[in-house]
C-alpha cells in the first residue's frame, strides 16, 4: 500500500537567485584553500558568513573561530587568520600587523567598494551618512574605515528626519550592502528632502545579489500561504527577505535554519509554498527542506527565476595557485 497516497497537493515556488552570492563563495573558499596550503589550523576572526552548517563544515575541517586576534595561542602565529565577508576596521590589519601575523582578507569586494566611496566622501571634506543596522560586522568594519566622529549611523525614516549635521551641505552617505531596498529608498529620500545637497556614492551600495534576491522573492511571494527563507537569525539579508516577502503578498513567512527547526503544526494545511535562501545560505540545506516537505506533501516545484547570476570573485594571490577540488566544497554545494 502506498503510504504517500493522502498526501495534500502544494506547489513550491523556488526562487531563483537564492543562496550564495559571489562574495560568500569566494570567502568559503579562501578558508577551503588557505587549510589545504598551509594545514590546520587556519584561525577565522567572526564567522566567515553568517550561517551555523557553513562554519561547523569549516571548523570540522580544521578551522577554528575566534571573535578577537588576542585569542589566537602564541605557537600559533605563524598560522593564517582569515578576515570575514562582512569587513573589518583598520584597526583589525594594524592589529594583526602589531602581532605578527599573516592574514588573509575575505572581505566581500561590493563591501570593500562601499569602503573605497566612504572614503573617498571623507577625503572630499563630506561628513558621511552611513545607512545601515546598529552592531551589524559590515556596519563596524565600515565606520571603521574613517577617523572617529566622521560616521554617523541613519537606521530609518524617523532616524534621518531627527539628524542634525554640523554641516548640511557637506554631507555624502553610502548604505550595508545587504538592506531593504525598498526601506532604504525612504531614508534616503526623507534624507535628500532634508538635505538637497547629499552627494550619493558613485555606484548603488546595496550589492547586486541582495537586490535580487529581493525581487525574486516580490514575484513569487503574492498568493504564498507560506514562504521560507533559509538563512540565520543574524544574517541582515535573510531576515530582510522575511519582510520583503509578508510585504509582497505572503500570508506567513518565516526565517529557518534546518528542516529540523520547521514546526509542522504550525505550518497546517498550504496550497502554496514560497522558497528562496540567503546569501550566506548552502543549496544543500535548501534541498533538505524541500525533501522535508515532499514526504508530506504531493509536491511539485515551480521555478521563479527573475535573474541569472554570473558574478566571480577572484581569491586572494597567495591562494590562486591551489586548486579546489569537488570533494572540496562537495560538503557545501550538496
Amino acid at each position: 500500500m502506498n503510504m504517500h497516497i493522502n498526501r495534500p497537493p502544494l506547489t513550491i515556488r523556488l526562487c531563483g537567485p537564492r543562496g550564495f552570492c559571489a562574495g560568500v563563495d569566494r570567502a568559503i573558499q579562501i578558508v577551503v584553500l588557505a587549510l589545504k596550503r598551509y594545514g590546520a589550523p587556519v584561525y577565522v576572526r567572526h564567522e566567515i558568513v553568517h550561517n551555523r552548517y557553513v562554519v561547523e563544515g569549516l571548523e570540522a575541517k580544521g578551522a577554528i573561530f575566534v571573535e578577537e586576534l588576542d585569542e589566537i595561542p602564541v605557537e600559533h602565529r605563524q598560522q593564517p587568520v582569515v578576515f570575514s565577508a562582512h569587513g573589518v576596521p583598520k584597526s583589525v590589519p594594524e592589529d594583526a600587523t602589531s602581532r605578527n601575523l599573516f592574514y588573509l582578507d575575505a572581505t566581500c569586494p561590493l563591501v570593500s567598494k562601499v569602503h573605497k566611496q566612504a572614503m573617498r566622501h571623507q577625503r572630499l571634506g563630506r561628513h558621511v551618512i552611513l545607512i545601515g543596522h546598529n552592531g551589524h560586522p559590515e556596519v563596524i568594519g565600515t565606520m571603521g574605515q574613517l577617523p572617529e566622529g566622521s560616521v554617523s549611523l541613519v537606521e530609518t525614516v524617523e532616524d534621518a528626519a531627527a539628524y542634525t549635521p554640523a554641516d548640511p551641505d557637506n554631507l555624502g552617505f553610502v548604505t550595508q550592502t545587504t538592506l531593504s531596498v525598498d526601506d532604504t529608498a525612504g531614508v534616503i529620500a526623507k534624507l535628500i528632502e532634508r538635505f538637497p545637497n547629499l552627494t550619493a556614492p558613485s555606484a548603488d551600495s546595496i550589492c547586486y545579489a541582495t537586490t535580487n534576491r529581493q525581487e525574486a522573492v516580490k514575484q513569487a511571494a503574492p498568493g504564498c500561504d507560506l514562504f521560507i527563507v533559509v538563512g540565520a537569525p543574524n544574517s541582515s539579508n535573510s531576515k530582510r527577505l522575511v519582510e520583503v516577502a509578508l510585504r509582497a503578498g505572503a500570508t506567513r513567512s518565516m526565517l529557518v535554519q534546518r528542516a529540523s527547526e520547521i514546526d509542522w503544526d504550525d505550518v497546517g494545511v498550504i496550497g502554496t509554498l514560497g522558497i528562496s535562501a540567503g546569501a550566506s545560505a548552502p543549496e544543500v540545506i535548501v534541498d533538505e527542506i524541500i525533501e522535508a516537505f515532499r514526504q508530506r506533501f504531493d509536491a511539485k516545484v515551480e521555478l521563479a527565476i527573475t535573474a541569472e547570476e554570473n558574478e566571480h570573485f577572484l581569491v586572494n594571490r597567495e591562494l590562486r595557485e591551489v586548486e579546489l577540488t569537488r570533494e572540496d566544497m562537495a560538503w557545501v554545494n550538496g
